[in-house]
């Protein structure tokens, strides 16, 4: 079988193993397993959790946190995914690289690739033993995001037989290009922007805590805008020997930082309408009209999820369900700005 069809293999799966970690973080999050397991990259000094639940030593160490099974599991399967991960990058890498006289992908993306997870490693780890510092947090799902961005891009990218060549074949039909092209590339590369900007307050919000701050929309506490403590609220260092389990912001602190998401989930809102309303709006640009309508569903539907989840008082399943309409948003606004960059 040629390289280029086992890389365009990898990838599918990478994108589709990259997704279900990204949720299964938002999850572990969620259900306050973060530290379920107080080291790493064991669990109380094991592999397992019914390893730990038998070391007695292990569990001393870490008496002032008692193991408990259910987070502890939850955490545990997430590592288990993260580390099927890491080995389908370091293939596509690997495959990649011995490929390199053939171009069957992009050398310096799949570089970018594994040195991006190695980042993510990193910040998976510090998230542990920093106990849930909410810049650690944050940065950690950012960079989930960006191996998955990363890991469609160069699915979307390789050559005959992908996404990506596809789009490619259709400018020439379409006869798509100059101004309008350009000027639809530019929106959806701010649109992209704003998308990362919320997706990153949205990390922020979770990890201080935030979400419950405003029960109820469109107003937050039943004012339009309560009391809120913008100065607290975007403190990025509180110190390191803290636990952030729970949160350590006054409710004033926490007002703000969800008033921001919500300001920031409306602008962004507007930036990818604007991206893909252009693309509709252009004869030229027909061959990229299919993901124009891709960004505008999920668009859609993260924001039909996000306010659910606040008029349903914040149910796990559509908490979780946010994080993964996050990066579906995502998946299809780098595919439309795929399809613009092919000319």
């Amino acid at each position: 079988m040629p390289v280029a069809r086992w890389i365009r293999r990898l990838c599918v799966v990478g994108v589709v193993l990259c997704f279900v970690v990204v949720v299964l973080g938002a999850y572990v999050r969620l259900t306050a397993a973060g530290l379920g397991c107080p080291d790493w990259p064991g669990c109380y000094g094991h592999l397992t959790p019914p390893g730990a639940g038998h070391g007695a030593a292990a569990q001393a160490t870490y008496a002032h946190r008692p193991l408990e099974p259910g987070k502890a599991w939850r955490e545990m399967i997430h590592r288990y995914a993260v580390g099927t991960l890491s080995l389908v990058i370091v293939l596509i890498t690997a495959l990649t690289i011995s490929a390199h006289r053939r171009r069957a992908a992009s050398v310096p993306l799949a570089l970018t690739l594994l040195a991006v997870l190695i980042v993510q490693a990193l910040l998976g780890m510090l998230t542990v033993t920093w106990q849930l510092n909410p810049l650690i947090v944050t940065l950690h799902l950012l960079f989930g995001m960006t191996t998955l961005g990363l890991l469609w891009w160069l699915a979307l990218s390789l050559p005959r037989g992908s996404w990506g060549a596809s789009a490619v074949h259709g400018w020439g039909r379409a006869g798509g290009g100059g101004a309008a092209l350009r000027a639809a590339w530019r929106l959806t590369l701010l649109a992209l922007a704003a998308l990362a900007l919320q997706i990153a307050l949205g990390g922020w919000t979770s990890s201080n805590y935030a979400a419950v701050a405003c029960p109820d929309f469109p107003t937050c506490q039943s004012a339009w805008w309560p009391h809120a403590d913008f100065r607290d609220a975007f403190v990025l260092w509180h110190g390191r020997n803290v636990n952030y389990e729970g949160g350590v912001l006054d409710n004033p602190a926490r007002v703000a930082i969800h008033l921001t998401h919500r300001l920031g989930a409306l602008l962004t809102s507007v930036a990818l309408l604007s991206a893909a309303a252009f693309v509709l709006r252009r004869r030229g640009l027909s061959a990229a009209r299919r993901n124009a309508w891709a960004v505008l569903a999920a668009l859609a539907l993260q924001l039909l999820i996000g306010i659910s989840m606040v008029l349903k008082s914040f149910p796990l399943w559509l908490a979780t369900a946010h994080t993964a309409g996050a990066a579906l948003l995502l998946l299809a606004t780098l595919a439309l700005l795929r399809t613009l960059s092919a000319r």
